[in-house]
């Protein structure tokens, strides 16, 4: 995948080159790119689990909807990132962009449960 240099324009455009932190840093863009890719990466799993969009009528009756979100620590690369992990009401939802257990992400997951990548 390739993103468009319009998007990287628009991520970017308050940088102004002299402070790397704004990027880089605790509160910078990478941290919160990789949060807001993993959490709409986890919203489309659980789409996809449930069979509808969030909000969509398809839902109701159908014996299992969205129950909130539990809070799980990753350890990326670019630091320890907060993420909201959605849960469905029967707890079956297995995400696999972060999978249960896992907790490490750096230059792949490094702590998968069973020792296995």
């Amino acid at each position: 995948m390739t993103i468009r240099k319009e998007i990287l324009d628009e991520l970017l455009k308050d940088y102004d080159g002299t402070d790397p932190q704004t990027i880089l840093g605790e509160g910078g863009l990478l941290k919160q790119l990789t949060k807001a890719v993993i959490e709409r990466a986890l919203e489309a799993e659980m789409e996809t689990h449930l069979g509808y969009k969030k909000h969509e009528a398809a839902g109701k009756g159908t014996g299992n909807s969205r129950n909130g979100k539990s809070q799980k620590t990753l350890q990326a690369e670019c630091g320890p990132v907060e993420l909201h992990i959605p849960r469905d009401r029967n707890a079956e939802f297995e995400p696999v962009v972060v999978r249960k257990g896992h907790t490490r992400w750096i230059n792949g997951w490094s702590d998968t449960p069973g020792g296995t990548r």
